[in-house]
């Protein structure tokens, strides 16, 4: 374990290392000096570092030793504690080696002493002994803000350490120890001084729990709890359990330290760090909702110990966030990634992970500054470069996407999420070959991942290699089984067999040259509206969230009234606060995808909602607003939209059961900028009457809803599009993308070629049906087809017997 040396001991070493007149704090030259050296990429200037200078003798003033001095050996390794430098990177960074029989000191040259009330030579013997144990043991042990208290404890980490080595070495022997390599993928976020050592092991430990060993190393260790449950005072037992669940941590038995964390955690309930560590243990574990509750019990300690644990702070904030995340709460996460930042500004992790986060949830601007900032603070930041490169590939910015992944690759050229990712950026610019070679790449790091491999199929079809294409297809089916690849080998099969032989498969007609025969067949850019906004339901989930669901938040969510910029009384929520309603909204959903689904959300509705960007919402225009996609009776969607309005402050006074006229404009011209942009924002309230003070009932708010012009009239083809999911033609496939047709099949009538859905709102015909204006028909299934056959044939009997008379 020594073989990197102690946290403690690095620390120092580079405290030494810039402590030129040795006088016990590094002052702003002396540290301006250290900011420089461990970043020898960056090219600061002199309002940067005077920035970063006044930042850190700010935020560490209590560590701060009389005016000339400066930063104390203490207050250096809290900075690294805090995660605003990355200790074993500025260590080699520097150049700098440990020494064998290097013993820990503070500033001062002073050697850290368990026993500083002995006698001299009582002090001197336990000196020595102190260094040998801290030398042994984990670097934690050796922190002033993190270690051992009492002297019994050091046996009890002694003992621990020798039952763990024992374990180990049996499991070794009988091959039942395994370690996966997890540093080929992004970071979760956790700082290495939380997450198991370095020191101890570079990979993940995977105990084996079932056999006699283990059964053995439980029994001993119950040995070991009863001894520190038996200590005189409280304290003691704290700080031996705590001891203890370093330990356990360290070696990545997480099972055990949990156990130890909690019985802390009993013992001195406002502690911080009894909670903190038994978050960080679940999180491991993969019990996110439990760790989310520690971890909001170390906030609450921490209100009450006042100033004692802050610099805990960010940290804790930065776990919190990312245990939420586990839950899929990434708006709410980034809340508290925001707040670690502003509590620590030089803590680089917590504004990787609000970038990160950023993304996720679609605002990709804020993303992209919180990682430049997180380079800016961590230049080698492989993971901020990944993320970073993601954001702009979003944004459209594909150079300089490809520059930041390109960084990440270098900085570690087996990253998968930057070769995954670069791979993807590739394929959107039609450079397939170079996409293949990326994922190839993936595949090479990690053979089973059956996305990469699926895509290296897709990219080889762009490149024209269809051969090897479905060769990888097949490969990426044996990985995962999916029908939809089985579906996707079977449709290319169908493409070989059918492969046109001239270019030109189908030609773009406008829409002025598109006719129908019918009531019933739907225009072409009607549907082209109501596809899109399928798109985004069943993107958002919402497609499968019960109107009911929604009607009963309205009626047991209670939210007080503020009062907007305009003085307008209103129901408004932050988002985090309206993310936990959509998790009770979506509460099927796992983690992974209700996360998409809030991005979609945001996106598309909250963006619109929050247009001036003060993250809060008016709940009751958004319960509106979601009304009319989520599933149930189209009544019943109306009706919960109309009360979501009659819930809001605006509408009291404007008569029982009804709304005011001027608020039910608004909704429409809402409702419409957000599901049909492409339309443009009418002037309706301009058309109607701004200042209109009359109220409405709920069967006039229906006619203004339904009206087709200045309401949301394209929910009857919504509606038909939902019903139509499971619709089939018999044989009939599109005369354009030949899959089958499922839906409405649209049939043109003279030609009698049939289009599915999608290409009839796109326009598109065969190219080898050419004609001055096409005229098609709806079908909504075969019976109607087959119906309209038939009536066809009687027709025509019908004329044969008239000209036989």
């Amino acid at each position: 374990m020594v073989s990197r040396g102690s946290r403690a001991e690095k620390v120092n070493r580079i405290f030494q290392q810039f402590d030129l007149n040795k006088d016990g704090g590094l002052n702003r030259q002396e540290m301006a000096s250290l900011v420089v050296a461990v970043n020898p990429k960056v090219k600061f200037s002199d309002e940067q570092i005077n920035a970063i200078l006044d930042e850190v003798f700010k935020t560490y003033a209590d560590f701060i030793d009389g005016d000339h001095k400066g930063l104390t050996y203490d207050g250096l390794l809290r900075t690294y504690d805090d995660g605003a430098g990355d200790v074993d990177r500025d260590f080699d960074a520097l150049g700098l080696e440990l020494e064998l029989d290097f013993i820990a000191g503070v500033g001062g040259g002073t050697t850290i002493s368990i026993a500083s009330e002995a006698s001299s030579s009582m002090v001197d013997e336990r000196a020595a002994e102190s260094s040998q144990k801290k030398q042994r043991v984990a670097a934690w042990a050796a922190s002033p803000n993190h270690g051992v208290v009492f002297d019994d404890t050091w046996k009890l980490v002694d003992d621990l350490e020798i039952l763990v080595k024992r374990l180990k070495l049996k499991q070794a022997k009988e091959g039942k120890l395994k370690g996966d390599n997890l540093d080929l993928y992004s970071e979760s976020g956790w700082s290495r001084e939380l997450g198991p050592s370095a020191e101890i092991s570079d990979k993940r430990i995977i105990w084996e729990e079932s056999g006699h060993d283990y059964v053995v190393f439980m029994k001993e260790l119950g040995v070991l709890r009863n001894r520190t449950d038996g200590a005189k005072l409280r304290e003691e037992a704290f700080d031996g359990h705590m001891a203890m669940g370093r330990v356990l941590y360290e070696y990545q038995l997480f099972k055990g330290a949990l156990v130890s964390f909690k019985r802390a955690c009993e013992l001195q309930p406002t502690d911080i760090r009894a909670h903190f560590r038994a978050g960080n243990c679940l999180y491991v574990l993969g019990k996110f909702g439990d760790a989310k509750g520690e971890f909001l019990l170390a906030l609450e300690a921490a209100e009450v110990g006042g100033t004692q644990w802050a610099f805990l702070l960010p940290q804790i904030h930065v776990n919190l966030g990312i245990s939420l995340e586990g839950e899929g709460m990434v708006l709410s996460a980034c809340e508290h990634y925001r707040e670690a930042a502003i509590l620590c500004p030089t803590h680089f992790r917590s504004l990787k992970l609000l970038g990160s986060a950023l993304f996720g949830v679609g605002e990709y601007r804020a993303a992209e500054k919180a990682l430049e900032e997180a380079i800016f603070l961590k230049v080698d930041y492989v993971d901020a470069h990944c993320d970073l490169g993601s954001a702009l590939h979003a944004m459209g910015e594909e150079e300089r996407a490809i520059q930041e992944f390109q960084k990440a690759i270098d900085l570690k050229p087996d990253h998968v999420d930057a070769l995954y990712n670069l791979g993807g950026l590739y394929m959107d610019l039609g450079r397939y070959q170079r996409a293949s070679e990326m994922y190839t790449r993936v595949l090479a790091v990690w053979p089973n991942n059956w996305r990469a491999q699926l895509n290296k199929a897709v990219a080889l079809l762009g490149a024209g290699e269809s051969e090897e294409a479905r060769k990888s297809l097949k490969e990426a089916f044996k990985m995962t089984k999916r029908v939809e690849l089985h579906d996707a080998i079977t449709h290319m099969k169908q493409l070989q067999k059918k492969r046109p032989k001239a270019n030109g498969e189908f030609l773009v007609i406008e829409q002025s040259k598109f006719k129908k025969v019918g009531r019933r067949t739907t225009l072409r850019q009607e549907l082209a509206n109501a596809l899109e906004i399928r798109a985004f339901q069943r993107l958002a989930r919402l497609h499968r969230c019960d109107v009911d669901l929604l009607k009963k938040e309205i009626n047991e969510t209670e939210v007080p009234i503020s009062y907007s910029g305009n003085g307008i009384p209103e129901k408004s929520i932050r988002k985090a606060a309206l993310e936990e309603i959509l998790r009770r909204l979506l509460h099927f959903l796992k983690p992974e995808t209700f996360q998409g689904a809030v991005k979609a959300i945001n996106e598309r509705i909250l963006s619109v909602l929050d247009s001036s960007g003060s993250g809060r919402l008016d709940l009751g225009m958004f319960y509106a607003v979601l009304s009319p996609i989520c599933s149930g009776p189209l009544d019943k969607r109306k009706r919960t939209a109309f009360d979501s309005l009659l819930w809001r402050p605006v509408n009291e006074g404007a008569g029982s059961g009804q709304i005011r006229r001027a608020d039910a404009l608004a909704y429409m011209k809402l409702l419409r900028a957000i599901y049909i942009p492409s339309q443009g924002v009418s002037e309706m309230l301009e058309v109607h009457g701004e200042a209109d003070v009359s109220s409405i009932s709920f069967p006039e708010f229906v006619v203004m809803f339904d009206d087709p012009d200045w309401g949301f009239g394209i929910m009857t083809i919504l509606v038909k599009l939902e019903s139509g999911d499971r619709t089939r033609h018999g044989h009939h496939a599109c005369s354009i993308c030949r899959y089958p047709i499922i839906g409405s099949r649209f049939k043109e009538m003279k030609s009698h070629f049939s289009l599915c859905n999608q290409c009839y709102s796109e326009g598109k015909v065969p190219s080898t049906y050419k004609q001055e204006e096409y005229t098609f028909k709806e079908y909504g299934s075969e019976s109607e087809a087959m119906k309209d056959k038939c009536m066809f044939f009687s027709s025509n009997s019908k004329k044969s017997s008239e000209t036989d008379t």
